[in-house]
């Protein structure tokens, strides 16, 4: 029986994807009697976005008690948003996300990181506005251990991603007062697992667990990941905030 206690969760996508990369996700929460919402997040058409964009359209649709999860890129729209109004959150959740660091962009996270195996696949726009994902590479980056029709599909859905907000540095400090959990993707081709723990390395032990999957465990494990992700909801429910610093 879920626990009617349970705050609604708020998905969010990282780079170059949508809402769509939870369709499956969300029937598995539901089942689970999780109401779980997605949303896409501006600029997926090229065009000029900022991370306070990211926050705005964050804001527009949580409602109170929301807990967020950021997939990726993510991340930092979520940290950008609960910033602005921690009040509104009940916890956030990074699956394999870039957890900021103080006055770090995502971009210098990225360099900063043991490799950039992502870093072959991106092609840059003529602006240099925005960047895509090399289509002949993105199933080996992001979906290796998804069934072969499914990494098609989702390829085929990967859009334009704005560089700005992944050149804009954060100083999250309100953010910290709340619950937040860290999923590691050990079998993660996009972003390290060995830096994935190194960004969680202040959180609360408990507050980070990992799953055996790539960049994409929403396509290739979604019931396990809708799991995980109400076993980390009953957690926040019962666990005080920290506020760890990274």
């Amino acid at each position: 029986m879920p626990d009617p206690t349970m705050s609604d969760l708020l998905l969010i996508h990282g780079s170059c994807h949508g809402a769509w990369c939870w369709d499956a996700v969300i029937p598995a929460l539901a089942a689970l009697g999780i109401s779980a919402e997605a949303i896409d997040l501006p600029g997926r058409d090229g065009s000029p976005t900022t991370l306070d964009d990211y926050a705005t359209a964050i804001l527009r649709v949580a409602q109170p008690g929301t807990v967020l999860v950021g997939h990726s890129a993510g991340g930092y729209a979520i940290t950008a948003a609960a910033e602005v109004a921690p009040d509104r959150f009940k916890g956030l959740i990074y699956l394999c996300a870039y957890l900021p660091a103080p006055g770090q962009s995502l971009a210098d996270m990225r360099r900063a990181g043991p490799s950039q195996p992502l870093l072959p696949a991106i092609r840059m726009a003529a602006d240099r506005g925005s960047f895509t994902i090399a289509q002949d590479m993105a199933p080996a980056v992001f979906y290796h251990d998804c069934p072969p029709d499914v990494a098609r599909a989702a390829t085929a859905r990967l859009c334009p991603q704005p560089v700005l907000p992944q050149e804009t540095p954060l100083y999250a400090t309100a953010a910290q007062t709340l619950p937040r959990h860290y999923i590691i993707c050990t079998d993660d081709r996009a972003i390290p697992p060995a830096y994935q723990a190194q960004m969680a390395r202040n959180l609360p032990p408990q507050a980070v667990t990992s799953l055996n999957a790539s960049h994409s465990p929403f396509l290739s494990m979604p019931d396990q990941l809708a799991t995980r992700l109400a076993e980390i909801l009953h957690q926040i429910g019962q666990t005080p905030p920290n506020g760890a610093s990274t």
